[in-house]
């Protein structure tokens, strides 16, 4: 006796169900992310938007229509920058409170501060998120931002608060996609 063929009906209950061609599902499209040190990898999925947050293994974390990881690396911002976009993604920039508890709960687990996708304009005191855009959000530390010209990153500190940096520090790599 053999097994017996079970034909299927329709598409499965899982979120892979098909789509019709031009017709693009509501969501994203989550990048590899590949963590060096503990060999985990986020393949690329298409992950539907939730206004619940949702964490995966302390490294994962999603809210909204983003997805927020940690490879648990700590570099400079420009290193933060290139392994977010090496994976396909962006250094996180927090757009809203829900945004930034997602950066902060990367923050809390590791003890650690960590770069966010913002720097300082052309004018000292003025800051854009990475694409030049005007920040819709903040959430600054009392009298920050104060460098003036001479720190042009931003930093999120373990109360989810923001300060402004210079760019050489190590800090906690978290990105969005």
């Amino acid at each position: 006796m053999g097994i017996p063929d079970r034909k299927q009906s329709g598409p499965a209950n899982t979120s892979q169900q098909r789509i019709p061609p031009g017709r693009k599902q509501p969501g994203f499209e989550a990048a590899r992310l590949f963590n060096a040190n503990q060999g985990d990898q986020l393949q690329h999925s298409h992950l539907p938007p939730t206004d619940k947050t949702l964490t995966l293994n302390g490294k994962i974390v999603i809210t909204g229509d983003k997805l927020f990881a940690t490879t648990e690396k700590t570099v400079d911002f420009d290193g933060t920058v290139k392994i977010c976009k090496a994976a396909h993604g962006s250094i996180a920039s927090p757009k809203n409170a829900k945004e930034n508890a997602a950066v902060l709960s990367f923050v809390k687990q590791f003890n650690t501060y960590a770069y966010l996708g913002i720097t300082e304009g052309h004018i000292p005191g003025y800051f854009n998120y990475l694409t030049g855009k005007p920040l819709n959000f903040t959430n600054w530390y009392e009298n920050e931002p104060m460098g003036k010209g001479t720190e042009k990153c931003v930093e999120m500190y373990t109360d989810g608060t923001w300060n402004d940096k210079v760019c050489s520090y190590s800090r906690l790599t978290v990105c969005e996609f």
